[in-house]
């Protein structure tokens, strides 16, 4: 495995974090919990859009590209701003370390059924003791956290 992806994915995990922490502190100071999304979303999207120019290697789609796309894949945006609201909302109610580890639970539920079916084009890596173990882990953990 490659260990700079590995560090880059334990990177997320904390700018995930902080995140919610901004988010939360951006709907205070505009008062606002839609608008706060929207905006973090805005700088998101400028952050992208300059981005692009420097980074892109592949061709552009065209149009046509984009309108032959089956409408679920698109789902990625509707996904990304529900957990956004959501973290919005809950999170000065629950805390940062109760809503990290709820979202790891249900992402790796999540990500073990994906992978059990091979879903959405991923490889299959069947539900096995090992995984099973290590999801129980991971729910006494959570547990742990949550019992404070």
């Amino acid at each position: 495995m490659n260990w700079f992806f590995l560090l880059l994915a334990f990177m997320i995990g904390m700018a995930n974090t902080v995140q919610s922490g901004v988010n939360a502190q951006l709907r205070v100071a505009l008062g606002n919990p839609l608008m706060a999304a929207i905006t973090s979303f805005s700088f998101g999207l400028l952050v992208l859009v300059v981005a692009f120019p420097f980074f892109n290697q592949n061709p552009v789609p065209s149009l046509d590209t984009f309108r032959e796309v089956s409408l679920w894949k698109y789902a990625g945006g509707f996904l990304g701003a529900f957990y956004v609201v959501t973290v919005i909302f809950i999170v000065r109610d629950i805390g940062p370390a109760n809503l990290i580890c709820l979202v790891i639970a249900g992402q790796m539920l999540a990500a073990m059924i994906i992978d059990h079916y091979g879903f959405q084009g991923f490889a299959v890596h069947p539900i096995n003791f090992a995984r099973i173990c290590g999801a129980i882990l991971l729910i006494a953990g959570v547990y742990l956290i949550l019992k404070n």
